[in-house]
């Protein structure tokens, strides 16, 4: 009887609090950066008890480490939510009702608000000990990112093409797991050499195909797409046309770099 009392409250929390329109922002970009800190914390504690090497580390790498395990999670929950959303929910189905541009739901509003808290976190990480997080092109990155994501959930406008960029945060534990056995040693491994085999496909799907699918979906509705607010329509294709380039340049140096290694192999 008192688990069921606990999950009737935790049902009332969620739907009267948590996914009530007018806290809806707030609780959800909290809540995102609460995940992050939460997140960092765990990889801090875990890795000092089972990862040997971790406590050889300087302090700004084991900050690195800890800051890659935050973005990994965030990675994995944005991309689990965003197919879902775009391919798997009837949200943005051609059956559905209403501009597709113009659909929204709790759900996937308060999931936007937890990536903005995400970006919010890790953009005050990259400036507080710039550059050695990024660079400016992962400050470019981010704050195109923040304002999109933030944009959409606000206004509830092209969250569908949202999701579809924020497919491609799936590589991120790929690039996340690269660094990891780059600092433990492991750059001669196998697994090193699978994870760039990996990864170039990985980002061939998600960065650079779903991309051209993107356009080609902004195209197919483009008579909606017009009908949106001028900032939101102005970010639907300067936003992914600019990560698109980002994207394709950062390709080239994966390509450039698995070429070196298996060069090396031979």
């Amino acid at each position: 009887m008192a688990m069921e009392s606990y999950r009737y409250q935790a049902k009332v929390l969620v739907r009267d609090y948590l996914l009530a329109d007018i806290s809806l922002p707030y609780t959800s970009v909290i809540g995102g950066i609460f995940m992050c800190k939460m997140v960092y914390d765990i990889s801090q504690l875990i890795s000092s008890v089972y990862f040997k090497g971790y406590l050889m580390l300087t302090k700004l790498q084991r900050i690195d480490w800890n800051n890659r395990g935050m973005s990994s999670v965030h990675a994995v929950f944005i991309t689990v939510m965003s197919l879902y959303l775009v391919f798997f929910s009837d949200l943005y189905s051609d059956d559905g009702t209403g501009l597709i541009i113009l659909r929204s739901s709790p759900l996937s509003s308060f999931t936007l608000g937890v990536s903005v808290g995400y970006f919010i976190t890790d953009l005050a990480m990259i400036f507080w000990l710039y550059p050695s997080l990024g660079g400016m092109e992962y400050v470019l990155h981010h704050l195109l990112s923040a304002v999109a994501i933030a944009y959409a959930m606000l206004s509830g406008e092209g969250q569908i093409y949202t999701y579809m960029v924020l497919i491609s945060e799936m590589t991120t534990p790929g690039i996340n797991l690269r660094w990891f056995l780059d600092i433990a040693g492991m750059k001669r491994s196998k697994a090193y050499l699978i994870n760039g085999v990996v990864m170039f496909f990985a980002w061939l799907i998600a960065r650079i195909l779903l991309f051209g699918y993107l356009f080609y979906h902004v195209y197919l509705h483009y008579d909606q797409v017009e009908q949106m607010q001028t900032f939101g329509f102005l970010l639907v294709f300067c936003v992914p046309s600019i990560l698109a380039i980002m994207n394709l340049m950062w390709f080239g140096k994966l390509l450039k770099g698995l070429k070196k290694l298996l060069t090396k192999r031979q």
